[in-house]
């Protein structure tokens, strides 16, 4: 056992961890036993993860029955609704302290509980780096609210909701009102959201118990399938299966393929960049168009559909989506299980057909994320098809241009402002660097005026992000960003932009001897108020573009758990 080197002995040092860990464990915890780190992101500012330490409980109590020592480790949590500027910014240096946690601390194994949007991302990159057996808890998505007899998907209905006030067919009162039936339950958005994509692709790439992803957060199954997994982790350690020796390229067309299925967030792209850069696996967003554009979108769930988590789950959940589509799967990528994914899908049943279409049947026939590339993005930009307007796919118009997100909102309802349904809308100084962080602001709101005329979607363009729960023809991720002086700082309103996503093409039609005159603003290229010092200093000169995950430069790749030298 790893956690050996800490406990085995009779010379002091061994004296020192050993006494100092009796507090509550008996001797025979030192005998041999693995321990198992319970890697908790539950806190009360990330609300959707504040149960996790009701979770914990049962990952202790199987990782006990199966004659391991359970040890809890708080790391970083970060609430989506909650962290300013935005908490991309933070998902590289939570996964740093959880790796260096592992590293540093005698672990021989870990169960990583995730929910809110970058827990799960930030937590399997830190297992990824460090390398040790590991598994994932996704901690569920919330029961169904209901609001004046409709159902209400958080995210998804704050959008939908909040433009209909601003068109002036909602009362702000009502809207107000349905603030407290939003949220019914403990648990993370119950739309296709980040959360419940995430949690998805942790059970397509194989690091979850199979038929976990989706159980919602206060099903009684949750704690029932977490005892499980504490039970897991010890076989983990046994058997001696970290994340190097089941995840590979398979694996991770076996994640696209589901992204493409459930109408997941394009937030899953840049988040499975950054893993596979952990791992040390070749991935490029050519891969998301090659693999997943052709897959049918199965799942006709909020945002791209109608139904929402807790349907998902009743109608069969991801193994019934996965059994659709198994011959698009990879049949010899592994799972935590020790077992191909393929194995786990045949008892797999698809119980309600209206909420996860059958094969034949399909929501979408091809929906997958689609890779633009062209004079606007020649690193590449993302559109998810499912969420979008298709008479808009191909679109030719003007661009309206807004150098942040300050300057959207100050301009965005000035009568003065030259736009109508036809414009492109251009966000620019949210990438990685610009913002700093990538926020998820790319789902620019429309101008009120044109609301109020029934107007619901424009094209928009932007190198920041969109919430998993947002919809529209949003082009988002454009690399290189503006600040990292990529083409999107050198547009100007009026420019024609081409967006062609049957061609994969997004296009500033404008002459290239014009553009190499062009000098751009100041505002579009540098990043905002970057402090001098400090986690943003850090972040900014080491950040990597979108389409390399922005993970930080120095963190790519796997470094392993050994420490060698000890501490007193």
């Amino acid at each position: 056992m790893r956690s050996a080197q800490w406990y085995g002995g009779s010379d002091r040092n061994a004296y020192v961890h050993r006494a100092w860990m009796r507090r509550g464990l008996p001797r025979h915890a030192f005998d041999g036993r693995p321990h198992i780190a319970i890697a908790n992101t539950a806190s009360d500012l990330t609300p959707c993860n504040r149960h996790l330490d009701e979770v914990a409980a049962s990952v202790k109590e199987g990782v006990w029955e199966a004659g391991g020592v359970p040890l809890n480790l708080p790391v970083v949590s970060l609430g989506e609704t909650q962290v300013r500027p935005t908490a991309m910014l933070w998902r590289n240096l939570a996964a740093m302290a959880t790796e260096e946690l592992l590293r540093a601390n005698p672990v021989d194994g870990v169960v990583l509980l995730g929910g809110c949007d970058k827990t799960i991302p930030a937590l399997l990159m830190a297992a990824a780096s460090v390398d040790l057996p590991a598994l994932v808890v996704p901690g569920g998505p919330m029961l169904t609210g209901h609001f004046r007899g409709a159902p209400l998907g958080c995210g998804t209905d704050v959008w939908r909701l909040g433009e209909e006030v601003r068109a002036g067919r909602l009362p702000r009162d009502t809207f107000l009102e349905s603030e407290s039936a939003m949220i019914r339950s403990r648990g993370h958005c119950n739309t296709m959201g980040t959360a419940s994509t995430m949690a998805c692709l942790a059970e397509a790439l194989g690091t979850t118990i199979p038929g976990l992803a989706g159980t919602p957060a206060p099903d009684s199954r949750l704690l029932e399938q977490a005892h499980q997994s504490g039970r897991l982790a010890v076989e983990l350690v046994a058997a001696d299966r970290r994340p190097s020796t089941f995840l590979n390229a398979g694996s991770f067309r076996n994640a696209i393929v589901a992204l493409a299925a459930i109408g997941g967030s394009t937030n899953g792209v840049v988040h499975l960049l950054a893993l596979a850069g952990r791992l040390g696996v070749e991935l490029s967003l050519e891969d998301f168009d090659r693999i997943g554009s052709g897959v049918p979108l199965l799942v006709d769930l909020q945002p791209a559909g109608r139904h929402l988590m807790e349907d998902f789950h009743r109608a069969g959940g991801l193994l019934a989506v996965l059994r659709e589509v198994a011959d698009l799967l990879d049949p010899e990528a592994g799972t935590v299980t020790g077992r191909p994914l393929v194995e786990h899908l045949d008892g797999a049943e698809l119980v309600d057909p209206e909420v996860i279409r059958p094969r034949a049947r399909p929501l979408q026939e091809a929906a997958g994320i689609a890779v633009l590339r062209g004079n606007l993005c020649p690193d590449g930009a993302v559109i998810k098809p499912a969420a979008a307007s298709p008479a808009l796919l191909s679109h030719r118009g003007r661009a309206v241009v807004f150098d942040s997100v300050e300057d959207l909102h100050a301009r965005l309802d000035d009568p003065a402002l030259e736009v109508d349904e036809t414009s492109v809308m251009v966000l620019r100084g949210c990438g990685p660097k610009g913002y700093p962080g990538m926020p998820e602001v790319g789902n620019m709101p429309l101008p009120a005026r044109l609301l109020e005329r029934g107007v619901r979607d424009m094209v928009r363009i932007s190198d920041g992000r969109m919430s998993g729960t947002a919809y529209g023809t949003v082009v988002l991720h454009v690399a290189p960003e503006a600040a990292a002086g990529g083409p999107l700082a050198l547009v100007r309103t009026g420019d024609p932009i081409v967006l062609d996503v049957p061609a994969r093409a997004l296009h500033l039609d404008v002459p290239p001897a014009e553009l190499a005159r062009r000098t751009p603003p100041e505002a579009a290229t540098s990043a905002y108020a970057a402090p001098p010092s400090g986690w943003q200093r850090l972040y900014i000169d080491h950040v990597l573009q979108a389409d390399r995950g922005a993970d930080l430069d120095f963190l790519v790749g796997r470094r392993g758990s050994e420490v060698t030298r000890e501490s007193h």
